[in-house]
């Protein structure tokens, strides 16, 4: 991770309000490690710079929850979450492009958008439209290109938003956080995305995409990581 860095630029205020929040939610919606409970104190200091911002008030509670129990219950509530669960997928261009024959052009785009920051970005063993690291990407690297890749995946944020909030968990509130950095208020369902991005009929067949009944939305492969700190 590139680190949080301290934003002094006060004509900048809205992108340096965006860029504190995008930064804040890729920590949380990271896999839980010692390094985030330790970056707890620094996390809220930074959210509470910004005041009243919309982005920094959903993600107060967020912050605090991953503070409240032991590092174990967050890692298993997060393993259940995200990689147990075919709704809440972080990999952008899954919600909308599913393992069809375009995924690996789309994939390319991310790569590419990262290759023209001049930043070194080691995706981990993760896929480059992995949620966090288009979060951070986004706030330590290319402001800019950052916000584009958020906006064009909007319909994916948005789904994930609402999943989230229907299982009433407290990472809703991060999706929430970063809805709230982009232009225009949130769809209210799931139908109001679909029309946000001109899809009213039925999916193509060799599409996963944005159904969210169909059931072959699944995330591409459980984390190894869950099976070897869960049973450790």
């Amino acid at each position: 991770m590139i680190g949080l860095r301290r934003f002094t630029d006060r004509r900048a205020d809205r992108r340096r309000d965006d860029r504190v929040v995008h930064l804040v939610a890729a920590r949380c919606l990271d896999y839980p490690r010692e390094e985030l409970v330790e970056s707890l104190p620094m996390l809220t200091e930074a959210l509470a710079e910004q005041g009243d911002s919309a982005g920094a008030q959903e993600l107060r509670p967020l912050v605090e929850h991953l503070g409240s129990g032991p590092l174990a219950d967050l890692q298993r509530a997060y393993v259940d979450t995200f990689d147990l669960s075919r709704k809440h997928a972080l990999y952008l261009s899954y919600w909308t492009d599913g393992d069809t024959r375009r995924r690996g052009e789309v994939l390319g785009r991310f790569k590419a958008a990262y290759r023209r920051s001049g930043f070194l970005v080691d995706t981990h063993g993760e896929l480059p439209d992995y949620l966090p690291m288009v979060l951070e990407f986004a706030a330590c690297a290319d402001a800019e290109a950052g916000a584009a890749l958020l906006q064009d995946y909007r319909a994916s944020l948005e789904l994930l938003r609402i999943a989230l909030q229907e299982k009433e968990s407290p990472y809703a509130a991060a999706a929430v956080a970063v809805c709230a950095t982009l232009p225009g208020p949130s769809p209210v369902d799931r139908a109001a995305v679909m029309e946000m991005v001109g899809m009213s009929g039925p999916q193509p067949t060799e599409s996963v995409g944005l159904d969210p009944y169909d059931p072959r939305l699944l995330p591409l492969q459980p984390i190894p990581r869950a099976a070897v700190e869960v049973s450790s």
